[in-house]
């Protein structure tokens, strides 16, 4: 254990969207943070504004987490006591552009973040995973013993990443793992100073919608309205960014109990569909947001939705935030940053 009175957690790619959060919720909960991310799809701007909403102590390093010697030097000065690991590269349609980037980095960075913490000691490690791993699921709420396949090399280096860590803690009893499966993480802080800011144009459904609000894209496409779901959209489990990053509070508070290596859902365990999401967002945006029905997306499963019960036994934590709160949640960050954290271009 470290000799700093507040435990201190290191968070790689904590200046992403759910870094930051989870980042803010750390810092009020009494934990001192070392934050190592080498920013290719994240923003120190994020940390700047994670300092002034939180007390308490953020140190940055800008590293790339391959860099096994750069990160054996933050550790070794840093007094670390556990690690919530969510650096990494996330999106599937890149993914499958590029597997071989995907690979390397996910995987490789996992492998020299974990020679590194048995170097030093550290055994105790929170993962952000994904719901991703159960693929087209057989059934719905999916539990965490459900079938895992995914469709694409996104998914798969977060099954190898689950794989390698539940044969490290098998090796080595001293581990505490949780592998937190997360499935849509969407809104942003209610002050609507940090929230979800993609490169390029967003992958996911929330982010789309909210800039075709602030006029940044002209409408959102619903890839098929004839899935065998109530309005024919397909369903998804929506949970706030901040119910997430209050999912792995709990999960670094309950570590030791574990024991060994836990896979654990973080979701709402109920389902909104995507026309339900648009009506919300509209209501939240205050006007009609523009949007067409076009072809499927070829991966799309009708429905996923969680059942987070594993969450509330093992850690004592549930969602409570409603999608009518996402969507809020979401507005106020777009609406005051219409451009993310970057400058608008004169």
């Amino acid at each position: 254990m470290s000799t700093h009175p507040a435990p201190t957690v290191l968070l790689t790619g904590g200046a992403g969207y759910i870094g930051s959060h989870t980042a803010v919720t750390l810092l009020e909960a009494g934990y001192r943070l070392v934050v190592v991310d080498d920013l290719s799809n994240s923003s120190e701007v994020a940390l700047d504004r994670v300092r002034q909403l939180a007390p308490g102590e953020l140190v940055f390093h800008r590293l790339d987490l391959r860099d096994e010697q750069a990160l054996d030097a933050v550790v070794a000065a840093s007094g670390i006591d556990a690690v919530v690991h969510f650096a990494g590269l996330k999106a599937v349609g890149e993914s499958v552009a590029e597997p071989l980037r995907y690979y390397e980095v996910n995987i490789g960075a996992t492998i020299s973040l974990l020679r590194v913490l048995q170097r030093h000691g550290v055994r105790r490690l929170v993962f952000s995973s994904s719901a991703t791993v159960y693929g087209d699921p057989a059934s719905v709420p999916v539990r965490e013993d459900a079938r895992l396949s995914t469709t694409n090399p996104y998914g798969r280096t977060k099954l190898v990443i689950e794989d390698l860590l539940r044969d490290v803690a098998a090796a080595d009893p001293s581990w505490h793992v949780a592998l937190l499966r997360y499935f849509n993480p969407v809104g942003a802080h209610p002050s609507g100073r940090i929230g979800e800011d993609p490169r390029g144009i967003p992958n996911n459904l929330m982010p789309f919608v909210m800039q075709v609000a602030v006029g940044r894209h002209p409408e959102l496409v619903v890839f098929g309205d004839d899935y065998p779901t109530p309005d024919g959209t397909c369903i998804r489990d929506y949970i706030h960014v901040v119910d997430l990053a209050e999912g792995h509070r709990a999960a670094l508070e309950h570590l030791d109990r574990l024991g060994g290596c836990r896979a654990v859902n973080l979701g709402t365990g109920n389902g909104s569909s995507v026309l339900e999401v648009v009506t919300e967002a509209s209501r939240a945006v205050g006007r009609a947001i523009p949007h067409r029905v076009g072809p499927r997306r070829e991966g799309d499963a009708p429905a996923t939705y969680a059942d987070p019960s594993l969450a509330a036994e093992l850690f004592g934590w549930r969602a409570t935030r409603t999608l009518a709160d996402m969507c809020a949640d979401a507005w106020r960050w777009q609406s005051a940053n219409p451009h993310g954290y970057a400058e608008p271009i004169a």
